[in-house]
């Protein structure tokens, strides 16, 4: 079994310290992997950020040049249109936790171009210890997955996105997820549905609204004070 973070918990209690100690470290780790030929090819792994519970946690599909070069998620073209609608719906970012699905960028080269290619399935379950991992030290309220990829790896079976867009699902662990485009679906749509495609990907989004309205001082107190880390699921 891959030593992943946090496995060695066995389920009790850990402090928001200890749990954000965890996740440097299994970044780390995820650095030097190589279950998959991917990170190989890759400049350095890019690992989540963001705060230890949230209200929601961010999978895309996987890190795209920029993000590969900077090592952080969501910094490209994408990463734009991710932050104009998280402005849009009156959120902020650095509250938010956002990660990727597979923690290397896969490319082909173009001329002196590296271009993006969807990782294949076998890539995704081979990373998939590391979001299942990442997923119990962060425990977010709710999960937004951020086109199939991310669907599929969190839900465990394939996804039509377009189908369920907008609409909560539930993961075999109990955890709220809820399906929508991946940004740089709308950098690749026709320009003329542009506008179009922008409000309907933020009325997905604003299912999740809900989530964001204050809750008693009680409830808070308690989640901030600790994390509960189940075992970690196997690679």
């Amino acid at each position: 079994m891959p030593d992943h973070g946090g496995s060695g918990l066995n389920g009790r209690r850990i402090t928001v310290r200890e749990a954000q100690a965890a996740l440097r470290a299994l970044d780390e780790a995820t650095d030097a992997c190589r279950e998959c030929p991917i990170g190989q090819y890759a400049t350095q792994s890019v690992f989540g950020e963001g705060p230890v519970r949230p209200v929601l946690m961010f999978v895309g599909e996987q890190p795209g040049d920029k993000e590969d070069l900077a090592g952080r998620p969501f910094v490209g073209p994408a990463g734009k249109l991710f932050d104009r609608a998280v402005a849009q719906l009156g959120w902020s970012r650095e509250k938010l936790y956002v990660t990727n699905a597979v923690k290397h960028f896969k490319y082909e080269w173009r001329g002196k171009r590296r271009m993006h290619k969807t990782p294949g399935q076998r890539e995704a379950e081979a990373c998939h210890h590391w979001l299942e991992s990442e997923l119990q030290l962060v425990r977010p309220r709710a999960i937004v997955a951020l086109g199939a990829t991310a669907a599929r790896s969190l839900l465990g079976r394939p996804v039509a996105v377009t189908k369920l867009r907008g609409q909560w699902q539930e993961d075999a662990a109990g955890r709220r997820v809820l399906v929508t485009l991946h940004p740089s679906a709308l950098l690749r749509g026709d320009p003329a549905q542009r506008e179009a495609a922008w409000n309907a990907w933020i009325s997905d989004l604003s299912a999740a609204a809900s989530l964001f309205a204050p809750r008693r001082k009680k409830d808070e107190q308690k989640e901030k004070k600790s994390v509960r880390v189940e075992p970690a699921f196997a690679g």
